[in-house]
């Protein structure tokens, strides 16, 4: 019996990553940014296959998401954003539903998207984190289109359909 096991692939080459970057906490999310691009490029994602656009905060970036999946250009999504508590409940709602839209999203249109929405105690953590969360996510964006692609070759190995045959 051969097992057939998936190792992490994170090989870039020619695969098209779109990346959502919120505006709102704009030093921490230009830090994400650009480390998960750099990450991206160390990875073999070449410049031109590389899409950013920006929106005003992390309730926005599902949206921005969910259109990029829908054009079928991009093997990958990354979400970039970054809630930082503050006094008042609106840290939990916007932590809360935007990591659960971003789930949704790469659920319902099958594109992974990796999720680089930070949610920290202050400015200080989430600067501490930027760097290594961003080329994370480059990461995970990679292996995920990978793992995806390996899984959608498994109906080209021959096995039998649905119907037993």
């Amino acid at each position: 019996m051969t097992v057939e096991i998936f190792d992490a692939d994170l090989e870039g080459e020619g695969l098209r990553i779109g990346v959502v970057q919120a505006r709102f906490n704009e030093p921490v999310c230009e830090a994400l940014c650009e480390a998960c691009i750099d990450e991206l490029s160390a990875l073999g994602v070449a410049d031109e296959d590389i899409f950013v656009c920006t929106v005003a905060g992390a309730l926005e970036i599902p949206l921005a998401l969910q259109r990029l999946a829908l054009t079928g250009e991009f093997d990958a999504l990354v979400a970039i954003g970054a809630v930082i508590r503050g006094e008042t409940y609106h840290f939990e709602v916007v932590s809360n539903e935007s990591a659960a839209a971003i789930s949704r999203v790469a659920l319902d249109t099958s594109i992974p998207i990796a999720n680089a929405v930070l949610t920290t105690d202050s400015d200080e953590q989430a600067l501490a984190r930027a760097a290594i969360k961003g080329a994370d996510a480059a990461r995970v964006a990679v292996e995920m289109a990978n793992l995806l692609a390996s899984i959608d070759s498994l109906s080209s190995h021959g096995g039998s359909d649905a119907d037993g045959g």
